[in-house]
């Protein structure tokens, strides 16, 4: 697709933060507001809205500025740092104040500074992922609130205090000396011949580390260049017709990958974001949709498990202190794949009510390897024409149909084995080449995922391995992805292969009166053999306990859905607290994690448990005891079986239930003969 700026009066420019300084120039621009910050720990009492803080396209150019001038008072233009502010306008003014002082950010989630000392147990995935960061793209300094800092000090970490700690309310302070520094900068007006010269990231220059989400291995360290990312928002941009009129409501996120990436794009549009934290969502579900309703998005991204979330949580059109009017979204931007039709069509029928057009549905695709943003099938109005799906889901691009059509992102889909491109119709692999791809994993070999090509191509452009399944159908060549290849569970002798959201769909069909959405993770626990046991751990919702009867008969539900709707037999089930089925920052699950559980390397908040050992499992197993956990064995055949529900395999089946606390390990050993 061609990136090309449509309004010529306003043209490309190399790098993001050029753009800012761009609209805060024009007269139109420099009183907008840029973003939004909407606080809902402060509202009202009684269904009140939240308080709204703004910041404009000529304040943030300022602000940018003396916190970029602020931040090379501390370290020198090159260096790499640490952010970890709270999500708000600081956060957003900081991360562009990175780009202006030509250095290298690395975002990160900020973990509980209370955990820190505390046994790894507790202190949870974003504390090993701080150090992580830290080991690996060793940080010249690294910015974080007073209190967050102070807390930090005071905590047994030595790899933590060793850093250079600068807060963000200091960088404030301390700038704001510098004022007719500035002013040069800010008083340039459109007709003047001379600039002051650009002084930040140069397009070829790294200007971010972005980590991979995790969700199939420890998050890696992705190498962004200034330029990269700049491509990347522009081909956004036009994907989805964005331009200065358009309003962006979204709760993602700051530190990485989308909600970043839609920072970026505001700005590069000119646009105007009105965004929350994703704690304020998960907390208060109807906030996303009062923030479109209030300030009329047009544009709002997120994660595909967002929907059913909404509508599990009651949040009809009609419910709360007045009634959502949702008629001004053109592109309700779906992430994260697997995206459901069922969920997609559920959520239309609900908010129809409230003006919620079919046509915005926007179902899109991106890695971090490509920045963020690689494709949507979203149309425009051609989208008023209902989006296909195959295997129950939706597509997340329309392919070109012609070697005419000018294409700078490119998607092919290849043999897994032998990199030759597949006929439309066939799974494979999905690769990309684009400008927008990045430049590989920071200390990483990254040639292998990087720098692929098509056989008998050496000369042509080289393409980013995805690790995603995909698959093009129909005479408009829609892209569906299917899933992780690394998360797919082979079956039946690795003669079949499911990919784990269908094993994990089908178990919360089963019950999803006493399980949490979105919280279940299916695997196979041991290596691709014949006698693969393929796990299902499910977590409760809360209050959602029972006797052991009752939490037998989710268990034998699970197994008997996964069958009927996957054809998959599932050999052990786990039914864990809320909150026990390990997720990435992006809402992502961590299936290797969950297996990790199972082998007794991490802790599992564990309820209930059932193995169910027949014929087809040709081995014995070993229940090792990590706790006071009382363990029952029930040989026979269940009487909650029909024959044939299982595969017609339940005469001699053994099973081996245990109910156990949040506090005890899980360990299962499998030995097959």
């Amino acid at each position: 697709m061609s990136t090309e700026n449509y309004d010529p009066y306003y043209p490309d420019q190399p790098v993001v933060d050029q753009y800012l300084r761009v609209w805060a120039r024009q007269p139109a621009f420099g009183p907008k507001p840029a973003f939004v910050w909407a606080d809902d720990d402060r509202r009202a009492a009684g269904g009140g809205m939240p308080s709204y803080t703004a910041l404009t396209y000529s304040e943030l150019n300022a602000a940018v500025e003396r916190m970029a001038l602020g931040l090379l008072e501390t370290v020198r233009r090159g260096d790499t740092v640490l952010l970890l502010g709270s999500p708000g306008l600081r956060l957003v003014t900081l991360i562009f104040a990175c780009q202006r002082a030509g250095l290298v950010a690395v975002p990160i989630v900020p973990p509980d500074p209370s955990k820190l000392g505390t046994s790894s147990a507790l202190q949870g995935a974003a504390h090993g992922h701080l150090l992580r960061a830290v080991s690996q793209t060793r940080p010249a300094a690294a910015v974080a609130d007073a209190g967050y800092i102070g807390m930090v000090m005071e905590s047994p970490v030595a790899a933590l205090k060793r850093l250079r700690w600068v807060s963000v309310a200091h960088l404030e302070r301390e700038s704001r000396s510098s004022g007719d520094v500035v002013a040069a900068d800010d008083d340039e007006t459109p007709g003047r011949r001379t600039r002051t010269p650009y002084r930040g990231c140069a397009p070829d220059e790294t200007y971010l580390i972005q980590y991979t989400s995790g969700a199939t291995g420890a998050p890696r360290p992705v190498v962004v260049t200034a330029g990269a990312a700049a491509h990347n928002v522009r081909a956004a941009r036009k994907a989805y017709d964005l331009h200065p009129a358009s309003v962006i409501a979204s709760w993602l996120p700051q530190y990485h990958d989308c909600g970043l990436m839609f920072l970026l794009l505001t700005v590069v549009a000119g646009a105007t974001c009105v965004f929350a934290s994703p704690a304020a969502f998960l907390r208060r579900p109807r906030l996303w949709l009062e923030l479109v309703a209030e300030f009329e998005a047009t544009c709002t991204p997120v994660p595909s498990f967002a929907l059913p979330l909404v509508l599990k949580c009651g949040v009809g059109s009609e419910h709360g202190s007045r009634p959502l009017e949702l008629g001004s979204l053109r592109n309700l931007i779906l992430v994260n794949e697997p995206i459901y039709k069922s969920s997609v069509d559920e959520f239309v029928e609900e908010f129809g009510g409230a003006s919620l057009d079919a046509s915005s549905i926007s179902p899109s695709y991106g890695l971090a390897e490509n920045c963020t943003f690689v494709s949507t099938a979203w149309r425009g109005t051609e989208a008023k024409l209902c989006l296909p799906s195959y295997k129950k889901l939706l597509p997340s691009a329309r392919l070109s149909s012609s070697s005419s059509e000018e294409t700078e992102i490119d998607i092919v889909i290849v043999d897994g084995h032998t990199g030759d491109p597949v006929q439309d119709g066939v799974e494979g692999e999905i690769w990309v080449s684009s400008p927008s791809n990045t430049s590989g994993y920071l200390g990483h070999p990254s040639s292998e995922v990087f720098c692929a090509r098509l056989p008998g191509r050496a000369a042509g452009p080289s393409f980013v391995h995805s690790g995603d399944c995909g698959v093009v159908r129909g005479t408009e060549r829609y892209l569906y992805v299917l899933g992780r290849t690394a998360d797919a569970i082979a079956i039946d002798g690795q003669r079949r292969r499911v990919h784990a959201h269908y094993v994990e769909t089908a178990a919360f069909g089963s019950s999803p009166g006493s399980l949490r959405g979105g919280c279940i993770a299916a695997f196979a626990a041991t290596p691709p053999s014949s006698s693969s046991l393929v796990v299902v751990v499910a977590e409760l919702q809360k209050g959602r306990g029972g006797s052991n009867v009752h939490l037998r008969s989710i268990c034998d539900g699970i197994r008997r859905a996964v069958w009927k709707e996957a054809g998959v037999k599932v050999g052990c089930v786990v039914l864990a607290e809320s909150g026990g089925v390990p997720k990435t920052t992006s809402g992502k699950l961590r299936r290797g994690s969950a297996r990790d559980m199972l082998a007794g390397k991490l802790m599992i908040p564990m309820v209930f448990e059932v193995l169910y050992y027949d014929e087809y499992a040709k081995g014995r197993a070993t229940w090792v005891r990590g706790g006071d956990d009382k363990e029952t064995e029930v040989r026979g055949t269940s009487t909650s079986w029909v024959t044939g529900d299982a595969g017609g395999d339940t005469a001699g089946m053994v099973i081996m239930a245990r109910s156990g606390n949040a506090s005890h390990r899980l360990r299962l050993q499998l030995s097959f003969a």
